[in-house]
Order: C-alpha cells, then structure tokens, then sequence
C-alpha cells in the first residue's frame, strides 16, 4: 500500500471514528436533556399534588377538630334531669262528725234551677254522693234510690244525689234511667269535700284524686244523723230508709 493510500485511510478511518464519537456525545446530552426536562417537568406536578394533599387534608383535620369540639362540649353539658311524673295531691281530710250541723250548699241540678239544703228545712235528707253517672255501680244505686222514693217521702224524708258531673250529664242519667230524684252537678267539689265526699283513691295500683261513695243522713234539724262511707250499693238504699224511719 502506498504513503497516499495510508494517509486517506487513516483520515477516513479518523473522520469516521470522530463522527461517532460526535454522535454518542450528542445521544448522551439529549438523554441528559430529556432526564433533566422530565425531572424539572415532574416537580410542579409534586408540588401541585402536594397542594391538593394539603387542601384535602385541611378540611379533613378541621372537620375533626370540629366533631371533637361538638363532643367535647356534649360532654361538658349537664344532664338533663328526669321529667317528674304525675303526682297525687291530697286535699285537706274534712272529718263530718255525726251531731254535727250539715254543711250549707246551693248547687245547680238536673233540670235547671239549684238546690240548697235551705230548701229541706224542717224535713229529713239523704245525701248520696256517687262517683260518676251511667256507671253500673252509680246507675244501681240511683235507682235504688228512686224505686224507694215514695216511702221515704213517707217518712218525711227527701233524697239528692250528687257528683261531680256537670248539669248535661245529669239529664242523661236521669232520662236514660228515668230517674225521679234530683240529681246536683258540684264540678268544684266545693260540696263533695265540704261533706268528706273527695279524697284519695286507689286502682289497678293507681292512686289519685276522686268521689268517695258516701250517704250523708241529715235530721230534721239540719244536723248530721248517719254517715256512710265506702259504700256497697247492694241492700244500701234500704238500710238508710231504716236508719231515716228511725229518726
């Protein structure tokens, strides 16, 4: 080979060894370049994500720290008392002795007008205080009562039943049975407890506040003769027309 072949070889040999070290230099800093582009292109989507973590977690940490104050100012609160239940008040107990003077009334009847124990002045009275009208107990009672009428008018003796109903209720126990006594209406218990008639009672384990069934035998001089308590309607009637016959 000669001088001139070497040297064109060489150099060609040369430019080629050049042009590919050239071109690996070139590949190596446009990988470099493309690293460094994807990580700086990666550092705002960090920081945009830790954004967001920062957002979301705020209100997260808030609304616990609010479920924590609710809490805590549930359990700062006082309790709240239990509500009292339905309590029973007993009136003053009346003690009606017998010998002593009737109690004075003027009360509405069935009917309409009134009746007061002025109106018997001079006769003998019954006084029977039933707990409700058209009850079987009362209804028996008031007709007891009514079946005996004329023999107590017989012995100068008048009868009057009383509760607490009002004066309506009165008519219809009186129509409905048809009841010939009068019947007086004391919705303020005015009469019921003045007669001892009104105090506590007891039901199914219950206790409250109601009529008495009590008889009241008022004498001729507006003294009290007999009195009758806790009532048993059966054979009831008769024995007060006895106790009146006696009088």
């Amino acid at each position: 080979m000669s001088k001139k072949t070497r040297k064109k070889s060489s150099n060609t040999t040369g430019k080629r060894v050049a042009t590919k070290v050239a071109r690996a230099a070139s590949a190596s800093t446009g990988k470099s370049a493309t690293k460094t582009r994807t990580t700086v292109a990666k550092k705002p989507v960090a920081k945009r994500a830790n954004k967001k973590a920062t957002k979301t977690t705020k209100p997260k940490a808030k609304s616990a720290a609010g479920v924590q104050g609710k809490a805590s100012h549930k359990a700062a609160s006082k309790p709240l008392k239990p509500e009292p239940g339905p309590t029973v008040t007993k009136s003053p107990a009346v003690t009606l002795a017998e010998g002593a003077a009737a109690p004075g009334f003027d009360l509405p009847r069935d009917g309409g007008g009134s009746v007061s124990l002025k109106d018997f002045a001079g006769k003998k009275l019954v006084l029977f205080f039933y707990p409700r009208a058209d009850t079987p107990g009362c209804t028996r009672e008031a007709i007891d009562f009514t079946r005996l009428k004329g023999e107590f008018v017989a012995a100068g003796t008048e009868v009057v039943g009383i509760s607490a109903d009002t004066v309506k209720a009165q008519e219809s126990f009186r129509n409905k049975h048809q009841l010939s006594v009068p019947l007086v209406s004391d919705s303020a218990h005015q009469m019921l407890e003045a007669y001892g008639a009104w105090g506590e009672k007891s039901m199914y384990g219950r206790t409250f506040m109601g009529i008495i069934r009590t008889t009241v035998l008022v004498d001729s001089s507006g003294k009290v003769a007999r009195i009758w308590r806790h009532v048993k309607v059966d054979g009831h009637a008769e024995a007060v027309l006895e106790a009146a016959r006696s009088l």
